[in-house]
């Protein structure tokens, strides 16, 4: 595991920490949480990440005429969480380009790492989804809420 991965994992490097419980339609036949449900997961912890920041999906963003896509997702599996544990869904921007942000994921157990990922959005317009930067205000909130900054791009 590279020094990156290792500093992105930890509880206190996340900027929203949201705790859920797992339900039971979340379990498999082995009793696990099953691997779909984990970007659903990642949904609820973007969305709650820009509740906290104050820029709330989708108002935020439709102000100013643009949306959000996914373009990318990767999914980490470290250890699996069972039906009726308290987990803790983790989520902070650690990239922020021209029209485009990377969220950074995670899925603990108290300090324990199950579950961790990025998920790539572009912003565009709404109309014919053309990319677009990033309204200011938004990237202003962006770099007063994380507790790490996010990487830019050069440029």
């Amino acid at each position: 595991m590279s020094e990156r991965t290792q500093a992105s994992t930890r509880p206190d490097d996340f900027a929203l920490l949201h705790p859920i419980r797992v339900r039971w339609a979340e379990t498999d036949k082995q009793g696990i949480v099953f691997n779909g449900h984990y970007l659903t997961w990642f949904d609820i912890a973007q969305t709650e990440h820009f509740r906290e920041m104050g820029f709330r999906y989708p108002n935020g963003l439709e102000r100013h005429g643009l949306d959000i896509f996914v373009v990318n997702a990767t999914i980490d599996y470290r250890s699996p969480a069972h039906f009726d544990e308290m987990v803790t869904l983790a989520a902070r921007i650690e990239y922020l380009g021209r029209s485009s942000l990377r969220f950074r994921m995670a899925v603990f157990r108290d300090d324990a790492l199950l579950v961790e990922g990025t998920v790539t959005y572009v912003i565009a317009t709404k109309e014919g989804r053309v990319p677009s930067p990033m309204p200011v205000a938004f990237v202003e909130r962006v770099l007063a809420f994380e507790k790490r900054s996010p990487e830019r791009k050069a440029g």
